[in-house]
């Protein structure tokens, strides 16, 4: 495809460190996506509870950091406090880039 049919064409492009961590953030996602789904038929499983509790604590963290460093990937990491309402004001993370 070449750049001028491109939609993202306008868009700021990604950086390593910045794909390096949305791909990080989408592993983990995946984790503790499979962990509640195993949980919602194995409630009693207290193995699967602390892995899920440790993954997602570290997914609120990644997560985190990534909307202080780039911008909110969710909601709830979107900052109702600070002076400037980014969500919906960046390009999806699909949007960004184009090859």
């Amino acid at each position: 495809m070449n750049g001028t049919n491109c939609a993202c064409r306008n868009q700021d492009h990604m950086d390593e460190q910045q794909e390096r961590s949305l791909r990080s953030i989408s592993i983990v996602s995946f984790v503790v996506v499979e962990l509640t789904e195993y949980l919602d038929t194995h409630p009693d499983d207290r193995d699967a509870l602390s892995y899920f509790c440790y993954y997602n604590r570290i997914l609120n963290q990644m997560t985190a950091e990534y909307a202080a460093k780039y911008t909110p990937l969710n909601i709830a990491s979107a900052e109702a406090c600070s002076r400037e309402w980014k969500w919906g004001l960046a390009p999806l993370p699909w949007e960004r880039r184009c090859s």
